[in-house]
């Protein structure tokens, strides 16, 4: 009789202070007939996470783990070791080297539109994939890589030795065009809270350097910081709205330009693609609807949603879809298409680079 009570003594206070009474007496039988053993306690909870997410019906909700977390947190950071150069393919197939401001490479004396020969012995073709250059170049902090680059106009062979060093990966880069040297071209890699002095201080060195008309290329940028987004965008513009947002329960937030943007008058277009994602569509689609720049490229991702993180006791994370946004006036919207180019290019288009190819077009010839 004592048993008996205790047992179902127990059973009455699990159920009661369970959310989730099925899943309670699931595990249970689970613990105490399976022939396969369970894993350690973490695991199981974290499976358990992720079928909460996936019935949550959230498409865009995350369930990190405490590594794949930290992992994370280093790429958004932009921390690896490297030797801090870009590589840009130009339209001949060449690959050209662009070293960031006092980086090892910029150091060890590589110069801009240094064209990559070999990477520790390998030969470069026009046909090899950036990303495998990429790895290359890449690799252990403190190691070296050796390099061999040729330097216009005497083309002559230049051979470094370069030590990788833990290199932060700039929010944007810059450039002028090798073939078109009145162009500046502006890569936006994320939205960072550093971004918006970093793109004064290209479009400056960009002017000094000659360049008067702009392409900003957002292609691959998957997003970054909400408000930051809407402070470049309205850097560019003179007047016009440019997004409204909402949360579950909360009335509708609305944002638009407040004053002339010091870049208003730029003579730009902008390029994305189907990886152009979240804050960088709101930049692209605000320019858009307020008929600011020529879109070009293909359509980008569609993703109108904000999450907020949240970080568990364990290191671990939740990415959490809590609030949609749109772009006033912009037709389709967003969420139904992504921003749908002025200029489309096929992504299978042949060629070193065809939309950037139609930028420089559109930008030389008027628009």
């Amino acid at each position: 009789m004592g048993f008996t009570a205790g047992f179902y003594t127990q059973t009455w206070f699990r159920k009661d202070r369970s959310q989730f009474p099925i899943l309670d007496q699931a595990y249970q039988i689970l613990s105490n007939h399976s022939l396969q053993e369970l894993p350690e306690a973490p695991a199981l909870e974290y499976g358990m996470i992720r079928g909460l997410l996936q019935a949550s019906g959230d498409p865009y909700a995350v369930f990190l783990e405490p590594i794949l977390h930290e992992l994370e947190t280093d790429s958004l950071e932009g921390n690896f070791g490297g030797i801090g150069v870009e590589l840009v393919r130009a339209e001949n197939g060449d690959l050209l080297l662009y070293p960031y401001p006092e980086s090892p490479a910029a150091v060890a004396g590589v110069r801009a539109g240094d064209q990559l020969l070999t990477v520790d012995g390998m030969a470069i073709t026009s046909e090899m994939p950036i990303e495998t250059i990429q790895a290359a170049i890449r690799g252990g902090i403190d190691e070296t890589v050796r390099i061999t680059v040729s330097r216009k106009p005497g083309r002559t062979p230049l051979d470094f030795e370069i030590a990788r060093k833990e290199m932060p990966l700039p929010s944007i880069t810059w450039r002028v065009h090798p073939e078109s040297p009145s162009l500046g071209i502006i890569k936006l890699n994320v939205i960072a809270s550093s971004t918006l002095e970093e793109i004064l201080h290209a479009v400056d060195e960009l002017k000094d350097l000659g360049a008067s008309g702009y392409i900003l290329d957002l292609r691959d940028n998957g997003g970054g910081l909400l408000s930051e987004s809407i402070e470049i965008t309205r850097l560019f513009l003179a007047r016009g709205e440019i997004l409204e947002q909402q949360y579950r329960g909360q009335p509708v937030d609305s944002y638009s330009v407040e004053e002339p943007g010091l870049l208003k008058d730029l003579d730009m277009v902008v390029l994305v693609n189907e990886n152009t994602a979240s804050a960088a569509e709101i930049i692209a689609g605000a320019l858009k609807a307020n008929d600011r720049a020529p879109i070009i490229g293909t359509p980008t991702l569609g993703k109108d949603s904000i999450q907020l993180v949240f970080d568990l006791d364990d290191g671990s994370s939740l990415h959490i879809t809590a609030a949609r946004w749109w772009v006033p006036g912009l037709e389709p919207p967003i969420g139904d298409h992504g921003v749908q180019p002025d200029i489309t290019i096929p992504a299978d288009v042949q060629g070193a680079d065809p939309a950037l190819k139609a930028a420089v077009d559109l930008l030389s010839h008027g628009r």
